[in-house]
């Protein structure tokens, strides 16, 4: 199992508007081969900080994914929100391969 984190940081009074796109997002990603679970976390103590995280069945299937053409196109969509100080913030990515459960 491979799990990613996309750690990022927005103007916490924006917080509950990112967090509304993630939970109306186009879902392109639950199709991919060796996708199991999107998760979208808030940090209660850093209103700001807010973590993509999605659980791959392995490393070869996050790879996949990043080199595809839904990848792309999701982030270009990023891009070009209305709201350019959202637009631009990039995130911090984590991976991580599950050694024990």
């Amino acid at each position: 199992m491979y799990i990613v984190h996309s750690i990022f940081n927005v103007p916490a009074e924006k917080s509950e508007e990112v967090i509304a796109i993630y939970q109306n997002r186009s879902k392109l990603v639950d199709q991919a081969p060796g996708f199991q679970q999107f998760r979208l976390l808030h940090n209660k103590k850093k209103p700001g900080e807010l973590t993509v995280e999605i659980t791959w069945e392995d490393k070869q299937s996050y790879i996949d994914w990043v080199s595809g053409d839904d990848f792309k196109r999701i982030h270009d969509l990023e891009k070009n929100y209305p709201d350019q100080e959202l637009a631009s913030i990039r995130p911090t990515v984590k991976m991580f391969e599950v050694v024990a459960q």
